[in-house]
């Protein structure tokens, strides 16, 4: 059996967002970070209107931003690796260790040593430059502002939540196309099963084994990697976002420990591994207090995508003559 699929997201967020198909998204975007062709290209081709714009007005606010951003190198310099960390407190260690024995859990985080910790919004670093602040502002209101400890735990940290929907369609006898407006949408790896695991299925005759793929969303824990005394934001932006615009200056975060780049290729993202060195050891890299500063970041209202999974499966049958 060859297995084959096609992952086709439009924009590169790392929390899931879950915005109706056919909506304009509202977004933030960090102006002067990181390159001027790509915050030009992000305008012209997702941003409604954005093809009309004048790309030299573009050019001039985005320069603006980056000269800030030189500025903040000055003024703000090391202020990423004065962040605020607090150990797990002890009357959320059974929530923990729940949490720690859940499938989704122990699957994301099986690698590298790690730690629960609460953590200051404020300096954390991204390399995320864009936030769906229309999602993150309908589940700070579910919130509320004042969460008891347990509730801010589970909401950083879920193991239970709702879901994006999904739409499937059959595109050919082998062939599928799974779809959903969330950025979240992924397909995972391939599991074999068993007989013993397929007694409850119901098949067309006597099987050996299955060979099986889901598709569906990452665990979507608020995560981070350590590196250091930086902690760089890996997963829940829109959480995060969402905790900061509710007025609250903490969340529970599992933050991973990094020692040397082998590890970081392990954890990190896309954008952290493109250039490890400005976002490790820049004297003021981004942070996420900047989608809160009129002067860099910029409200927009994007045009509704769609994260498409497409699976094939190609099965080849013969004989051989063992030796």
């Amino acid at each position: 059996m060859t297995y084959q699929y096609d992952a086709k997201a439009f924009q590169g967020e790392q929390d899931c967002g879950t915005s109706d198909t056919g909506a304009a998204r509202s977004m933030v975007w960090l102006r002067g970070q990181p390159h001027l062709e790509d915050y030009l290209s992000f305008y012209r081709k997702k941003v409604i209107g954005g093809d009309k714009a004048d790309p030299r007005m573009l050019a001039t606010r985005w320069r603006e931003a980056n000269d800030l951003y030189y500025q903040l190198e000055q003024d703000e310099a090391g202020i990423a690796d004065s962040i605020s960390c607090k150990p797990l407190d002890k009357r959320l260690a059974g929530l923990a260790a729940t949490l720690e024995d859940h499938a989704w859990f122990r699957s994301s985080f099986d690698i590298l040593p790690y730690s629960i910790e609460l953590v200051e919004l404020d300096k954390l670093v991204v390399s995320q430059i864009q936030v769906e602040n229309g999602f993150s502002h309908a589940i700070a209101k579910r919130l509320g502002a004042k969460p008891t400890p347990a509730q801010l735990f589970r909401f950083c940290l879920p193991i239970e939540r709702d879901l994006a929907p999904v739409k499937i369609q059959r595109l050919s006898a082998n062939r599928y196309q799974f779809s959903s407006p969330s950025s979240d949408f992924r397909a995972h790896d391939t599991i074999l099963l068993h007989d013993p695991d397929l007694a409850g299925v119901t098949l067309p005759g006597p099987a050996a084994a299955m060979l099986g793929i889901s598709v569906g969303f990452g665990s979507n824990f608020l995560s981070a990697v350590r590196s250091e005394s930086r902690v760089v934001l890996q997963n829940g932006y829109h959480r995060a976002y969402a905790l900061r615009s509710a007025g609250l200056t903490h969340a529970w975060c599992v933050v991973e420990h990094v020692t040397r780049k082998d590890e970081l290729r392990l954890s990190a993202t896309e954008e952290l591994l493109s250039d490890p060195a400005f976002y490790l050891a820049a004297k003021r890299p981004p942070i996420l207090r900047d989608f809160f500063d009129p002067r860099i970041a910029e409200q927009v209202l994007t045009k509704p995508v769609e994260c498409l999974v497409e699976v094939e499966i190609t099965v080849r049958s013969t004989t051989v003559t063992p030796d």
